[in-house]
């Protein structure tokens, strides 16, 4: 079993275990994901980004993932294989040549 497949393993039987599969649709988990990657943010709010409590981030980020993995899931979406497609498609538009040590948009490089 990969890691990933344990992650997912883990979710699963936390959620059934309480019933929540019944709210676990495309729609709220896209929202849960939305307000967790909100509460990630406020971790970072009126602090310089070295100042940032890691502890807070650590446990944020968490819910952040533990939600997108669970959307994955729900559509069957094979996880490594959509982060490795969409890291090609990134090179593709962010060449090196024209990307590197800019923050510019690929449509204004």
């Amino acid at each position: 079993m990969t890691d990933i497949e344990q992650i997912l393993e883990e979710l699963r039987v936390f959620n059934h275990e309480r019933d929540w599969d019944q709210f676990h649709n495309g729609k709220d988990l896209a929202i849960g994901l939305s307000v967790e990657a909100s509460e990630l943010l406020e971790a970072f709010l009126w602090k310089a980004p070295e100042d940032v409590n890691k502890d807070k981030v650590r446990e944020e980020l968490a819910d952040v993932l533990n939600y997108a993995f669970q959307m994955a899931d729900k559509y069957n979406l094979d996880i490594k294989e959509i982060m490795l497609e969409k890291i090609r498609k990134n090179a593709a538009k962010y060449p090196v040549y024209k990307a590197k040590g800019s923050a510019k948009k690929y449509n204004e490089l």
